[in-house]
């Protein structure tokens, strides 16, 4: 066997004392490689905070820390791999330029759909840094397409790669048995989201198509789990819970994967109603818990849904969604042709497998 490779994993999202869930899916990618026997070190931002002032300190914070890991241990590493194109890959860059290190990128979907367009200046950072690096993985078939349309990017440096589920965290559990850990009720019919609550996944859309759903099936009950990143956002949320009187919506924070594939498994239905996602794994992990999706024509998502693999409805649309909904809670073989079609995709997209393709990249 040969020397194992030395890769240094940059990230602007990463788990830590703050958020076990914070760029979770970084972590997961990580503990693969260092499985797979590959040497990774992490230099990552771990605090979740988007206050304006906490912004500042804590990208300045990572800019030291990236600084002092060039200067100390730089030249030892075969691979830099950035998450997030920029900012992540201007730091990346010194490494490149610095002792010619292997630069892997991987754009996740709001790097480009997103933070790109903000302005011309990110524009061209991001151009840069595509063009710079060796080999560019994007999560998703649209997102691969941009990158190679817009940004020019030759197919011959371009993957498309997403991060995996995790198949031993995310599997069916008894449904009997999640009602209790969970305190749900037998007659309840529990519909479930998993992720920031934020506008641009999709939450007031959600939100009205359940009070439509609910004057035809009095049983459903909505479970929004995860953190609010913008005060007023969540005074809007509320705000339309209780001027609706919908008593069975329920905010519930953030919890750790192996909880969040109980919440999956418990549910009767999940939906991803996102105004963007560059691949939707989230999607994936319900579909391993054997829970039908109804997500957003959207990225990458509207390709892991497409073939009855689960139902697409229009983005920012509560009639679609609402339709789309009711077709999975009132056609029971319908539900069922769902679950064993999103229990083969979630097999396709098993982290362990893509993991090797991520080290085919490295070694080249």
């Amino acid at each position: 066997m040969g020397k194992p490779i030395r890769v240094l994993v940059l990230s602007n999202m990463y788990p830590g004392n703050k958020s076990a869930t914070f760029g979770i899916f970084v972590k997961n990618q990580v503990n693969s490689l260092r499985k797979q026997g590959t040497i990774v070190d992490v230099v990552a931002v771990t605090d979740p905070d988007m206050k304006k002032a906490n912004v500042v300190k804590k990208y300045a914070k990572w800019a030291i820390q990236t600084g002092l890991t060039l200067l100390g241990k730089g030249r030892r590493y075969d691979v830099v791999h950035a998450h997030y194109i920029f900012p992540t890959g201007m730091l990346a860059l010194l490494f490149k330029k610095w002792f010619k290190t292997k630069m892997v990128v991987t754009a996740h979907g709001s790097d480009i759909n997103r933070m790109a367009k903000k302005n011309t200046r990110i524009k061209g950072w991001t151009t840069k840094i595509l063009q710079e690096a060796d080999h560019v993985i994007a999560v998703g078939q649209d997102l691969y397409q941009e990158i190679h349309q817009e940004y020019h990017i030759p197919a011959d440096k371009l993957s498309i790669i997403n991060m995996g589920v995790n198949l031993t965290t995310f599997h069916h559990h008894d449904v009997a048995e999640a009602r209790k850990v969970l305190g749900i009720k037998e007659d309840e019919r529990p519909i479930v989201f998993v992720g920031n609550i934020i506008r641009e996944k999709g939450i007031l859309e959600l939100l009205e198509a359940y009070n439509t759903l609910k004057e035809k099936h009095r049983n459903l009950s909505l479970y929004l789990v995860g953190n609010p990143k913008q005060e007023a956002f969540q005074n809007e949320v509320t705000g339309y819970i209780d001027n609706h009187q919908l008593q069975d919506v329920h905010i519930h924070r953030a919890v750790p994967q192996r909880e969040v594939a109980i919440w999956m498994s418990v549910a009767d239905l999940f939906v991803l109603p996102s105004y963007m996602e560059g691949f939707g794994l989230v999607a994936v992990e319900a579909m391993a818990c054997g829970t039908p999706v109804v997500g957003t024509k959207v990225g990458g998502l509207q390709v892991l849904l497409a073939d009855d693999h689960g139902v697409v409805v229009e983005p920012e649309n509560a009639d679609s969604l609402a339709n789309g909904m009711m077709k999975v809670l009132e056609d029971e073989e319908y539900r069922q042709k769902l679950v064993e079609a999103g229990k083969r995709r979630a097999i396709e997209n098993d982290q362990e497998a893509l993991i090797q393709k991520v080290l085919e990249i490295y070694a080249k």
